[in-house]
């Protein structure tokens, strides 16, 4: 029976994953902890961090981005510096909400400052056609003023 169950929960999960979600909130709620589905609950819960973690890695990469091309793609500067401003405003206010949520992701930040700092400086380059030795090798800034609302380059 118990096998049963773990199948049946496994096939609701692949076909029809909305209702596997309702599903096993009525369970969670009813405390109904035997007839769970662990393998693909575990999996959900610890893909949460994994979401959040892509998100935010993806805020601070667009974030450096807007900051480079305000401080080095002076052709287009004049045109879209209002654009990048509000850009470069978003993409913090959106970072400060994910680590009012979870502060716990600031020091992995820290940790993927500088990978995601050239990986930025490589997409600008490309789109400004700038050569990528015009963008300096390290991190135009720390962590905490790239996040500081109150500074530009």
């Amino acid at each position: 029976m118990v096998m049963q169950l773990q199948t049946d929960h496994k096939s609701l999960y692949d076909t029809d994953y909305n209702l596997w979600v309702l599903e096993t909130v009525k369970k969670l709620e009813k405390k109904d902890l035997d007839s769970l589905d662990w393998e693909n609950l575990i999996e959900e819960v610890l893909d949460l961090s994994k979401r959040d973690k892509r998100k935010i890695e993806s805020l601070l990469m667009r974030l450096i981005e807007h900051l480079l091309k305000l401080q080095y793609w002076d052709e287009e500067k004049d045109r879209n510096k209002g654009h990048w401003q509000g850009e470069i405003r978003n993409f913090r206010k959106q970072i400060k909400r994910l680590l009012k949520d979870s502060p716990s992701l600031k020091p992995y930040l820290e940790e993927i400052l500088g990978e995601f700092y050239q990986d930025a400086r490589e997409i600008v380059s490309d789109r400004s056609q700038l050569p990528l030795n015009i963008f300096p090798e390290t991190p135009m800034a720390t962590l905490e003023k790239i996040l500081d609302e109150n500074w530009l380059p």
